[in-house]
């Protein structure tokens, strides 16, 4: 077929063109011709790994393809599975509308959901009052209550075992990366939930009705609340945002909360890079109590 002409050998072939319209608009309308959705204009959408547009009321998202180098059937098998279970639970999140694949010069895997016309929660935080963001961050919670209950297995993801998920604290001291690991391993998490493991303020977004919408579940495992709860309160404290803290969380104590922030970015995948971009330099941390302190300090600054 050939609806995709450009040749794509590795990483940086597929940077080079994943947001390009040009390249991807023959292969998109086959797709939504295929899928029996109407056509309409492309428009490029926030980036990530992935080639993602906008189509009138829809959102394409087509995988990288294996040439790229890009490992894509887990992100794929999770993104599935947590859209199915977010629209099946009456969370609010985009529906699932199609997916399928499309053999092509590359075997190109889509998932297409709706287009949800929202405002990016942190560009709606700068004109919100003080009690509408303790309504929206109690909205929040009652999401994430609901998603974050048990279900079952969906991928291969060990949270605390899985060496592939250590690479962000690569760069910080033996003694504490091997004090990390005793410590994940002997400390009482309690029992595995379903999270979306990315509550960041980019994967939010709030309609003109006042509508709180999740999306982007590609990183969804099943992990202690804590993993959930950890990233929301680093996410609201980075922006100094007490009202939103206190709406979230409502009642909790200085120490119980440095705890639950520490105890949840030790599990993250991406928590040695989160602690680097807002607590420290990596040699700063030569043991856990090292980032236990600078944690209490900066939560204490931010309240």
């Amino acid at each position: 077929m050939n609806l995709f002409t450009e040749q794509i050998n590795n990483e940086q072939d597929w940077e080079n063109v994943y947001q390009s319209i040009s390249s991807f608009a023959p292969l998109v309308n086959h797709i939504m011709k295929k899928e029996k959705l109407p056509s309409s204009q492309i428009e490029n959408l926030t980036p990530g790994t992935n080639a993602v547009f906008k189509v009138g009321e829809y959102v394409i998202k087509i995988f990288a393809p294996e040439e790229s180098g890009f490992s894509q059937s887990l992100d794929i098998e999770t993104e599935l599975f947590a859209t199915r279970r977010a629209n099946k639970l009456g969370v609010s999140a985009p529906k699932l509308i199609a997916h399928d694949h499309v053999e092509d010069k590359f075997r190109f895997t889509y998932i297409i959901t709706e287009y949800i016309n929202g405002m990016a929660f942190e560009e709606a935080l700068k004109i919100m009052t003080d009690c509408e963001k303790t309504d929206i961050a109690r909205k929040l919670r009652i999401i994430t209550d609901k998603m974050n209950t048990p279900c079952e297995p969906f991928n291969s993801i060990d949270v605390i075992n899985d060496k592939g998920r250590y690479h962000s604290w690569k760069k910080y001291p033996e003694y504490f990366k091997a004090e990390r690991l005793a410590y994940m391993k002997s400390y009482s998490y309690g029992d595995n939930v379903f999270v979306h493991g990315d509550l960041c303020l980019d994967n939010m977004l709030l309609t003109s009705q006042g509508e709180l919408y999740i999306i982007d579940f590609a990183d969804a495992v099943l992990a202690p609340k804590i993993y959930e709860h950890a990233i929301v309160a680093l996410a609201f404290g980075y922006i100094s945002d007490t009202m939103l803290l206190r709406g979230y969380f409502e009642d909790y104590s200085a120490d119980e909360f440095t705890e639950m922030c520490f105890n949840g970015l030790l599990l993250h995948d991406l928590g040695g890079q989160i602690v680097e971009d807002i607590l420290g330099k990596p040699n700063e941390f030569q043991t856990l109590n090292d980032l236990r302190k600078t944690l209490k300090s900066w939560m204490e600054k931010k309240n």
